[in-house]
């Protein structure tokens, strides 16, 4: 199993309500794909600017096919990467 959390920081407050529309329907798209587990999409409450995902995979190769798949080839790459700075933390989950 796969586990990964990425931190993402609007470079530009203003593109804060772009940023969670677009993590909305990325979320709603990746939920639907074959070895996805769990997708989720937090926004802080102390930070407006700050996102986090929380992604559980079955595999590499899910994650992988979800790379190429319509929720990042046309929203998150092309749409969202370029207004945020991104940090993914692949983890290991302890308990």
């Amino acid at each position: 199993m796969i586990h990964l959390t990425v931190i993402l920081t609007a470079k530009n407050e203003a593109d804060v309500s772009k940023i969670a529309e677009l993590l909305q329907e990325q979320s709603r798209l990746t939920k639907q794909e074959p070895g996805c587990i769990r997708f989720e999409v937090y926004h802080s409450q102390e930070d407006p600017k700050l996102f986090i995902l929380n992604e559980r995979w079955e595999s590499q190769s899910a994650l992988d096919i979800h790379r190429k798949a319509r929720a990042c080839s046309e929203i998150y790459f092309p749409q969202v990467v370029p207004l945020v700075d991104r940090a993914p933390h692949p983890c290991d989950l302890i308990q």
